[in-house]
């Protein structure tokens, strides 16, 4: 019988950038996170007392250059080792960019594989373990034919960082199919890059991405995870999904559309954070962004007052515990009874589509990027410019309906 936990994609250290500047207290909880989760996974390996530790590939951030990262690693590391527990690392597209994997020296027992497959042995050859890493950011072609084939007998494991046959949220890298995973003979396949958990069984063979193990913005929500794997002498596998994430980002709809006053709002935002709170993992802090839904007076008085309901909605998550606002989006229509028609009208032709909202992205985007530039150069590295088109068009569509609401509150 072999064990190991097998992990991807940590990130470590990774930088937040736009959660920094909405909310810097959330920012430093969630900067923390990616090393907890990190802990979490190695004290699991001593916990369950595991053969092997597998981390496949993105175990840094590409632009992350500072070594108290990897001193952190490299202490992590050494529990295992002291442990008898030996560490296998290949390096993904991140890692391939990262100075750090250059520079780091790392304690005996910890295998970095190379370019090309050379497999360590187990178990008095019972179990090996293959893997191939990356050499430059971008692999635009498949990696298998680098890997050795699977020998009769032998439990192979292969680490991959690939993108298998394409992932919507994902660059192309190393792509590869499960099918052809599967035809090369190894018992496991032990994935990274797709930040999304998927398990899955071809024959003998199991091919499992375990997803990122700690989520770091809201496009990372949900419950995050990494595997703890028994594979038996028959070739019999057993995967079991861990929980080691601290912090867990939600998106939570809350339907205003029946709600008369403040006291009722509250009532049932309290209702929704603590079934955020209670579930589905235990000991883990939320950060939750609200989107309110659904038509009438009061979602247009809530528009037009959004500093106190930034304030209620906060207090309330803090009553609740372990539940913290990230950011309140709406998605209501405001009240079509309003006392001013030339309001009306304007309020008819904004929501008719007769005004280009993609042109007005357009020109604050001209704006936003001016700001950006006169900002320090700490400031100015916040954003990332892959973020700031969805940011724009967000900010457009939530600021023509804010300016309604507030016209039609005052006619």
């Amino acid at each position: 019988m072999f064990r190991f936990v097998h992990t991807a994609d940590v990130h470590l250290d990774s930088p937040l950038k736009s959660l920094a500047l909405r909310d810097p207290d959330l920012a430093e909880m969630v900067g923390v996170a990616t090393r907890t989760a990190f802990r979490r996974a190695v004290d699991l390996c001593l916990t369950e007392q595991v053969d092997a530790f597998i981390v496949a590939g993105d175990l840094y951030d590409g632009s992350l250059r500072s070594m108290k990262t990897a001193r952190y690693f490299g202490e992590e590391m050494r529990r295992l080792t002291e442990a008898g527990i030996p560490a296998f690392i290949i390096r993904g597209n991140h890692d391939a960019e990262s100075i750090i994997t250059r520079e780091l020296t790392l304690p005996e027992g910890v295998h970095v594989f190379k370019k090309t497959d050379e497999p360590v042995v187990l178990k008095d050859g019972a179990v090996a373990v293959h893997g191939v890493s990356f050499e430059e950011p971008h692999a635009p072609n498949s990696l298998l034919s680098r890997y050795q084939p699977g020998t009769p007998g032998v439990i192979d494991i292969g680490a991959m960082h690939t993108s298998l046959d394409g992932s919507p949220n994902h660059d192309v890298y190393a792509p590869c199919s499960t099918t052809n995973l599967a035809a090369h003979g190894y018992a496991y396949w032990a994935l990274g890059h797709i930040h999304k958990r998927s398990v899955t069984t071809h024959d003998d063979c199991t091919i499992v991405m375990p997803g990122i193990p700690q989520g770091r913005h809201m496009n990372e929500d949900g419950v995050k995870s990494i595997s703890l794997t028994t594979i038996t002498e028959t070739g019999d596998c057993t995967v079991e999904e861990k929980y080691v994430a601290p912090v867990r980002f939600e998106r939570q709809s809350l339907d205003v559309s029946q709600i008369g006053d403040w006291p009722e709002l509250i009532g049932l935002t309290e209702d929704a954070f603590n079934s955020l709170r209670d579930g589905p993992i235990a000991d883990q802090d939320v950060i939750v962004r609200l989107t309110c839904t659904g038509a009438g007076e009061f979602a247009r008085k809530m528009r037009h007052d959004r500093e106190r309901l930034e304030e209620e909605l906060r207090s309330a998550a803090s009553r609740v515990g372990r539940v913290h606002l990230e950011q309140v989006v709406f998605d209501t229509a405001v009240s079509q009874v309003v006392k001013d028609n030339r309001v009306s009208e304007l309020s008819a032709i904004v929501r008719g589509g007769q005004i280009d909202l993609a042109q007005i992205a357009l020109r604050i985007g001209d704006d936003v990027q001016q700001l950006i530039q006169k900002l320090p150069g700490e400031l100015r590295a916040r954003f990332d410019p892959a973020e700031n088109e969805g940011l724009i068009q967000d900010l457009s569509e939530e600021g023509v309906s804010d300016l309604l609401a507030q016209i039609e509150g005052e006619s």
